[in-house]
């Protein structure tokens, strides 16, 4: 034990170096509860901040990939409600052809009767080449092709939506590959009137164009079916991605996130210790007066 001394206060220095210790920790806890952060620096937890920022890295990748593929379904409706009058325009077609393969109309009455057909034709190719999502033409035949090539600015082929936070196949991204919807492509109207479904202005030719007209049909059904099944599988994929975004974001929080009962604990005590200290400081600073009174 020391005696009364007067070169120094080691009651003193050492009560400053405990309020320095309970002030410092009332200042984390302080900056943990206005935050709501445990992990606030990676002095708090140098593995939980790496931890911590991958896994946010990955929920925001999330979830974007929710909104690409929900972006991309908002593209596969709008092929499909094309889809949709271009379906309408092959129905009035295959009337007309079934109109004119009667013989109780006459020549001219054919070529009038034609002159619709090629209208319908012409109308199904404008819709095919005019439909497009954020200037993206989807029915045109620009996204038939079997390779995606995005290598220059503006890919080509089947287009990819991707929606991971990856970049693995089987994982990350889907293609969506739409056949050309023009007349031409299916066969129908706008071409030699030698060619079957090309023109009904003969009674041959309209029933010819009939069995054409079914094939146009199952073809276009064909696209809309693919587009349906596509449909469904990325509404799937966004609940599955919000699934994984959620239970990630869960993780993350056990990382990062305060607990504020056991926080606040802390702050009591660090607040407890820091006024006691203070207290203490005061006190041990005035014990050397007592020298004095032996001095004088």
């Amino acid at each position: 034990m020391s005696g009364l001394v007067i070169n120094h206060n080691l009651m003193a220095m050492n009560a400053a170096r405990n309020l320095s210790t309970s002030y410092s920790a009332l200042g984390v806890s302080t900056r943990r509860l206005s935050s709501g952060l445990r992990v606030g620096t990676a002095a708090d937890d140098a593995a939980g901040l790496a931890t911590r920022e991958l896994m946010r890295a990955d929920i925001a990748s999330l979830n974007q990939g929710v909104r690409n593929a929900n972006d991309a379904v908002s593209m596969i409706q709008t092929a499909d409600g094309a889809l949709g009058v271009i379906d309408e325009k092959l129905i009035r077609m295959k009337e007309l052809a079934t109109q004119a393969s009667t013989g109780t109309y006459t020549s001219d009455q054919r070529l009038i009767i034609d002159s619709e057909y090629q209208a319908m034709a012409s109308e199904i190719t404008r819709i095919a080449k005019a439909t497009d999502f954020n200037g993206i033409y989807l029915l045109n035949g620009n996204l038939s092709g079997a390779t995606h090539n995005g290598t220059s600015l503006t890919s080509t082929g089947k287009l990819k939506v991707h929606f991971g936070s990856g970049n693995l196949s089987a994982e990350d991204y889907y293609y969506v590959q739409i056949n050309s919807a023009t007349a031409s492509a299916l066969g129908v109207g706008m071409g030699s009137a030698s060619a079957n479904g090309k023109s009904i202005s003969t009674q041959d030719l309209a029933q010819k164009a009939l069995d054409q007209l079914n094939k146009a049909i199952v073809s276009k059904d064909k696209i809309r079916a693919n587009l349906g099944a596509l449909q469904n599988r990325l509404t799937n994929t966004v609940q599955n991605l919000q699934i994984q975004a959620e239970n990630l974001q869960a993780a993350e929080s056990q990382i990062s996130d305060v607990d504020v009962a056991s926080e606040m604990t802390q702050f009591v005590r660090s607040q407890i210790l820091t006024q006691s200290a203070v207290a203490m400081l005061s006190q041990a600073n005035s014990l050397p007066k007592m020298a004095m009174q032996l001095i004088g």
